[in-house]
């Protein structure tokens, strides 16, 4: 067995984009194996919008990471060793053992995964954290009535994907919001919205209005500044913004503009919540059967996109998710 554990660690505060110089990559000690412990060999490590966010010196939902730190991340991975019964040798778990090729478990921290229901990379995308994001907030915040028009940002991504498929399932108007005609094309010809509008096309606010003639019931919020601004003006009254993320303002390096038409939130009687998935963890296994079955019934249609290059390549893999460089839910194998 190697004796090398490498990790990537936080170096210092990013300004905007991370670059190669805010990590370090160190070798720790192999961790030692204790009575009712496993040792994991990640296989594949997530790739998430939230983790630039995690790197500023800011007050959030968790203590914003300091230089030295572990960066942190969902992973799946292999039991290598084992002093625990219920964690045999062969044991596919998942996690969040962060950025670093090994790791301790227990049965109480991991998740084991099923190989029948899907790649083992799955577990971090449509049956993982992801999945679990859109199931939750679409079903539990956004709660959408059949016949609703549902708007979501982001649509070709990760997240919004899932989301937007999830609407159609309760009988939804479902329009998307994507960067490009490919992207576009792809959100209408494989996962079946009815609509999506290219926010690069420079027709935002007329596209839309073409796309939901009728206004706008629930909006599936993933990116935030100009796109929010338009989105609010076409709300109907009652509506519910289910706020995912904010992904346009992640490498901002001065305090971006606030939405300059928030008024509509009191005009229209809106509903805006944040949403964090960790405050949904009780009902974890209830989403990923559902999410499971509607996948394995070809109900549900997801699309990873799997680097290579190991924890070398982190820094510039990561950036993917910023500069729309990434095609579907992005993970990187180690």
């Amino acid at each position: 067995m190697s004796a090398r554990n490498l990790q990537v660690r936080m170096k210092r505060h990013p300004n905007g984009m991370v670059v190669e110089d805010d990590f370090s990559i160190v070798e720790a000690d192999m961790p030692s194996v204790e009575p009712g412990q496993a040792l994991v060999r990640n296989l594949f490590l997530s790739l998430d919008p939230y983790m630039r966010p995690r790197m500023d010196p800011v007050r959030s939902y968790v203590d914003p990471l300091k230089p030295g730190d572990l960066m942190p991340g969902a992973t799946v991975g292999e039991v290598i060793d084992s002093k625990a019964e219920d964690l045999p040798k062969g044991t596919l778990v998942g996690t969040f053992l962060g950025w670093q090729t090994h790791g301790i478990v227990t049965k109480a921290g991991v998740r084991v995964i099923d190989r029948a229901l899907g790649s083992p990379s799955s577990a971090l995308g449509v049956l993982g954290m992801t999945g679990v994001t859109a199931h939750y907030g679409m079903l539990a915040l956004a709660k959408p009535k059949a016949g609703e028009t549902v708007v979501v940002t982001a649509a070709s991504g990760a997240v919004g994907s899932i989301a937007g498929q999830i609407a159609k399932l309760k009988g939804c108007h479902v329009i998307g919001i994507a960067g490009g005609p490919a992207k576009c094309r792809y959100v209408v010809e494989e996962l079946g919205f009815d609509a999506c509008v290219d926010y690069k096309g420079g027709n935002l606010a007329s596209d839309l209005n073409a796309a939901a003639p009728n206004g706008i019931d629930v909006y599936f919020e993933n990116v935030g500044g100009e796109i929010l601004d338009t989105v609010l003006l076409q709300m109907n009254i009652f509506g519910r913004i289910p706020v995912c993320g904010l992904i346009s303002a992640y490498n901002a390096t001065s305090v971006p503009e606030g939405p300059k038409n928030l008024r509509v939130v009191l005009t229209q009687r809106l509903t805006m919540q944040g949403l964090i998935v960790f405050d949904w963890a009780d009902r974890v296994p209830e989403a990923i059967r559902e999410l499971g079955a509607w996948h394995k019934a070809g109900k549900l249609k997801i699309r990873e996109d799997v680097r290579t290059g190991g924890i070398d390549a982190y820094p510039d893999v990561l950036n993917l998710l910023y500069t729309s460089g990434n095609n579907g839910k992005l993970v990187l194998k180690v």
